[in-house]
């Protein structure tokens, strides 16, 4: 049964979660895991 879609946060504060499935890694390059602390950062300036 697939999961059902959550629902928007009326504080804007969400978890992010960095693992795969089975808590495997999702990051086999470092310069991956830079890029998505960089779009991290941007985001997280740009939403305030």
């Amino acid at each position: 049964m697939p999961w059902k879609p959550r629902k928007k946060s009326e504080t804007g504060i969400y978890h992010v979660i960095v693992r795969g499935i089975g808590q495997q890694d999702i990051f086999h390059e470092k310069d991956d895991f830079q890029r998505y602390l960089d779009t991290t950062k941007k985001l997280s300036q740009k939403a305030g």
